[in-house]
């Protein structure tokens, strides 16, 4: 089983694999993933956006036209644009993360590379990054990694690196969550 079919399993994973496979046909795929980029910016700067995406009393003909104004606004491509236009005819936006993070996966994979994910408490340093992405590196079998990073100043300190099927917490959250949980067990 490859690292990427834990990220393009289900509904997702079926959206992520059909625009994976059409962008490969039209040659599109670098045009695809500039979009992907430009969308994961939108979901992640506008949470007004997340949250009509997931919101089911919104209906069909207005969540297409939503998706309408943002092909336009910012000027995705025709592919991209069927894409979204797609997934809200069939309702299916709520997936749309995980389906572009699913294609992201799919072109790592044909290009013999691997995406993790890295959520860390604060900005990682260039330095920091690139010793990471050379640890990451080797747990993946020598093959290069791309970096998803983001920043949740919750996780306190340390990261949250997910690569496949793979996740290693070692953030001090989840290391205050443990010493309590371990404390509880303590007095009882």
């Amino acid at each position: 089983m490859s690292e990427t079919q834990g990220i393009i399993a289900g509904v997702a994973g079926r959206y992520a694999k059909a625009l994976f496979d059409l962008s490969l046909e039209t040659g599109a795929t670098e045009v695809v993933r500039k979009d992907r980029l430009a969308l994961k910016d939108a979901l992640a700067t506008n949470a007004d956006l997340v949250r009509a995406l997931k919101d089911p009393s919104i209906s069909r003909e207005s969540m297409v036209g939503v998706m309408a104004q943002l092909t336009k606004a910012l000027q995705l491509q025709p592919l991209t644009a069927k894409f979204l236009g797609l997934m809200a005819q069939k309702r299916r936006l709520p997936f749309l993360e995980r389906a572009l993070d699913g294609f992201e996966a799919l072109v790592a994979e044909q290009r013999g590379e691997a995406t993790a994910k890295v959520v860390s408490a604060a900005p990682l340093t260039d330095a920091q990054a690139e010793e990471l992405s050379a640890g990451l590196s080797k747990m993946a079998g020598g093959r290069k990694v791309h970096m998803q990073r983001e920043v949740d100043p919750e996780l306190i300190g340390g990261l949250v690196v997910q690569m496949g099927s793979k996740m290693i917490d070692a953030s001090i959250r989840s290391k205050l969550a443990r010493l309590q949980q371990s404390m509880k067990e303590v007095g009882r």
